[in-house]
């Protein structure tokens, strides 16, 4: 039975549905598609029969059959073209999706008085159902004129029921019905949007004829009838009844999938993305498309749509405490998606919910109604929203209508002569975190049109984030929480500053890294490092990659500006900033704590970006700091991440380069810092550059890596070959010595002279010769690196 499954599965990746349906009606008087749909019908019914937890043959052939239908169906749904079937397999897809949904509505009844904690379907989440599901939605997409209505039919059956038997007959079979069914329905009407708002899936579109009566669409009704149903949560008594977290996650998921999708209008679709489903959708009937497109925003329905999710999201953070994963979806998923849409943020903000859900968070209603982070993303989500206010004036005083309080809450606290008595207090602890937490969400909005009154959000709390910083010295939580604000405040506004602000936040830095040197905060012991490979130790280092990325977004803001002069303020410009950072960090990252993926990133990142912004001010590092600049390039050229490696390149390059040019204008470049810092005295295997250059080439010719770091390898090798010719030379002639072939020996003498005289290749590091040298070493590898890598 599984291997026919299989066989099944191998022909359908290889043909077209129309072709696949015609393979077996030479010898049956039906279609392969009919068969599929029976033998996967024929499956369901063993797995309801079985009704066993545990995986067996028939889990498994149902998976392969629904990845064979997926194979049949995607090619056609990815093309835009809709899903069409041969009439006949259409209703072998109709037939199959109706059995199919049967099938989860029992699952779903079966699970209602399921107390075992292992359930499959009570605690499976709805990111794991999210494969099996999608695949049951190109289904119904492929007889969308059936299937539709039938989940209009299904779902209105069971609210129906709740509302007749209501205090009569337990509704807990009924309530996990409409949970799969909301789950089923979502996938069918919209597709995920991979980063972009989804659109209204091509089979919709095309499968639908002309509805001179819009609210008469199939598709309408059916997104009507749940919009209806999610209403009725901002019944107290009803939402008592039948809402409980678990339903409420699911209407949350589906608004959150379907809101974005069929609350954009046409005109914004097709001005957005003119290869759109939409506008590929010409041959349709111009009302049925604006039907389905437009129905929310043209006949008024869609504000009233719209205040109704904005006021079902406050339900979840007022009426259900302490239901992180669901208010986690409210925040993170709905209310999000919303904001995305310009074209939708014009709306909300003139909705009255908004303004009350904006109020309540303002003035701190919610301060303890969500979690930390649930409230960053909400400070970003009502922050991003701005953007549908009429000009910038309006967007800038409605941030700081928003953010106001809790600025004023921490500059009042920082200045309590009292602090340190009640710092430890939990409420102000937790008071404390959120409000960061709030600011760190809305400096992450930062767009052009509010950036004003995010910067001025910023400044006012300067000299309270000292405060902080000095008061909870010892609270790992609170100084991570205070970094990670100051991280994401200066990314955010660094690249828009001028002079003057510019000074202002480059002070701040100093002052604030001359504090956290002067505490030690974060200083561990270098032979514990080994512990951070634990997951449950890894918790305390967040503030140390908090600083790199700080540091990294100073870096930037002179990286975009090289061509003007440094921005000072009594002393202080952005070099020294980094130049005192990088002293406070080294010491702090061992080659051990280098094997934490994400601190390893945010490590080199800073290197290759400093190295290119200020590679003079590596020179001036003290023995133990540059010193452990190299050991840490040496390591990251040989990470087995490649993004690493390409950024341990980038720094090669900026510092082999910088040394080039100096000593070639007559100045000492980084001088005695060209020599190696383990032995400065020596011949030239003591040199920097003769390090790296002798492990550059191994890597290049007998290594293993990808091929798209050729380029940047070629842009480090340059330079290093003219700080070390001779050296390059002595390499080069030992290495074709050692080839006994006589062929090889030629060749590899050829390949090597021309790597360095190709393609009017100089001496000069300029943009023409960087791209002559990356051309000549891709042709070098291709000559010799085979041979080479098979002695």
């Amino acid at each position: 039975m599984l291997d026919g499954c299989r066989a099944l599965l191998a022909m359908a990746t290889v043909t077209t549905p129309a072709a696949f349906d015609r393979l077996l009606k030479s010898i049956r008087p039906y279609g392969t598609l009919t068969l599929l749909s029976t033998l996967m019908g024929e499956v369901i019914k063993v797995l309801i029969s079985q009704n066993s937890e545990e995986e067996t043959w028939s889990w498994e052939a149902r998976d392969i059959l629904l990845d064979t239908w997926t194979a049949l169906l995607m090619p056609l749904h990815i093309t835009g073209g809709g899903i069409s079937l041969p009439p006949e397999g259409a209703v072998a897809a109709a037939n199959l999706f109706a059995l199919i949904v049967d099938s989860e509505l029992k699952a779903a009844s079966a699970s209602a008085y399921n107390d075992d904690s292992d359930s499959d379907y009570i605690h499976a989440s709805i990111s794991a159902m999210d494969e099996r599901l999608s695949s049951y939605a190109l289904i119904a997409r492929a007889a969308i004129d059936v299937t539709v209505p039938l989940l209009t039919r299904l779902f209105t059956e069971r609210v129906s029921r709740l509302h007749q038997g209501r205090g009569i007959v337990d509704p807990t079979e009924t309530l996990e019905e409409l949970y799969s069914l909301l789950l089923i329905t979502g996938h069918v009407l919209a597709d995920e949007g991979e980063g972009e708002t989804p659109l209204v899936p091509d089979a919709i579109q095309r499968n639908f004829g002309d509805f001179l009566e819009a609210d008469k669409h199939p598709v309408v009704l059916l997104s009507g009838s749940i919009i209806k149903f999610a209403e009725h949560s901002l019944d107290p008594d009803l939402r008592a009844s039948f809402f409980s977290p678990r339903l409420m996650e699911a209407v949350i998921w589906f608004l959150s999938r379907w809101s974005p999708t069929y609350l954009m209008s046409l005109e914004e679709t097709h001005d957005r993305n003119d290869d759109s489903l939409l506008s590929r959708g010409h041959q349709l009937p111009q009302n049925s498309r604006k039907t389905v497109a437009n129905y929310f925003s043209e006949y008024s329905y869609g504000k009233f749509v719209l205040g109704t999710i904005v006021r079902v999201s406050i339900i979840t953070f007022t009426s259900y405490p302490g239901e992180n994963y669901l208010q986690g979806m409210t925040c993170y998923q709905l209310l999000h998606a919303l904001v995305r849409q310009k074209n939708i943020c014009v709306h909300l903000v003139a909705l009255e919910s908004w303004r009350e859900l904006a109020n309540a968070f303002a003035h701190e209603k919610m301060l303890f109604m969500l979690n930390a982070s649930h409230q960053r993303s909400l400070a970003q989500t009502l922050v991003l929203s701005a953007s549908g206010l009429g000009n910038s004036e309006a967007a800038n005083q409605y941030v700081k209508d928003l953010m106001g309080h809790m600025t004023k809450y921490l500059v009042e606290l920082s200045s309590r002569n009292d602090i340190r008595s009640i710092s430890q207090q939990p409420d102000i602890i937790l008071s404390i975190t959120c409000s960061l937490e709030r600011l760190r969400g809305a400096a992450r909005a930062s767009e052009p049109r509010m950036q004003k009154s995010i910067y001025e959000m910023g400044l006012s709390v300067l000299n309270a984030i000292l405060v902080l910083l000095e008061v909870y010295k010892h609270e790992s939580s609170v100084v991570y929480v205070l970094l990670k604000f100051v991280v994401a405040w200066v990314d955010a506004q660094i690249t828009y500053l001028e002079a003057k602000e510019t000074a202002a936040v480059v002070d701040f830095c100093m002052r604030l890294l001359q504090l956290y040197s002067s505490h030690n905060i974060g200083k561990i012991s270098l032979s514990l490092s080994n512990s951070l490979l634990s997951d449950a130790k890894t918790e305390k280092y967040k503030d140390l990659r908090a600083l790199l990325q700080l540091l990294s977004a100073l870096c930037l803001k002179d990286l975009v500006d090289l061509s003007s002069d440094p921005v000072e303020s009594e002393g202080t410009n952005i070099s020294q900033v980094v130049f005192f950072g990088l002293h406070i960090v080294t010491p702090l990252i061992s080659l051990e704590l280098l094997k934490y993926p994400k601190l390893c990133h945010d490590y080199f990142s800073l290197l290759s970006h400093m190295l290119e912004v200020y590679p003079e001010m590596v020179g001036q590092l003290n023995n133990d700091a540059f010193s452990h600049v190299v050991e840490t390039l040496s390591f990251g050229l040989h990470h087995q991440d490649s993004e690493v490696v390409n950024m341990c390149l980038k720094a090669l390059r900026a510092l082999a380069s910088y040394h080039c040019k100096e000593t070639a204008a007559g100045k000492v470049g980084l001088g005695s810092r060209a020599s190696d810092p383990r032995n400065p005295s020596g011949g030239t295997e003591n040199r920097i550059f003769s390090r790296f250059l002798q492990s550059l080439l191994q890597l290049l010719l007998f290594g293993d890596y990808s091929p798209d770091l050729v380029g940047a390898a070629a842009d480090a090798l340059f330079p290093m070959i003219l700080c070390e010719q001779s050296l390059y030379q002595k390499l080069g002639n030992e290495l074709i010595e050692r080839q006994a072939n006589p062929e090889f020996r030629l060749r590899l003498t050829n390949a090597f002279q021309a790597l360095t005289s190709l393609n009017q290749l100089t001496c000069t590091l300029d943009r023409m010769n960087y791209q002559r040298f990356r051309k000549n070493l891709s042709n070098f590898l291709i000559e010799v690196r085979g041979f080479l890598r098979t002695k």
